[in-house]
């Protein structure tokens, strides 16, 4: 694996984790399903 594939990888993983994982904290949204709902995300 190079570094550049290393860093997409990673990449790809945070952009989930920031974006689409299921949070049961936040009613089982994800956190972009979570900020949409509260009028947040442009």
């Amino acid at each position: 694996m190079t570094v550049d594939d290393f860093t997409e990888v990673l990449d790809s993983y945070i952009r989930w984790y920031n974006a689409t994982r299921i949070k049961v904290s936040l009613g089982s949204l994800s956190p972009l399903e979570y900020r949409e709902s509260l009028g947040i995300v442009a």
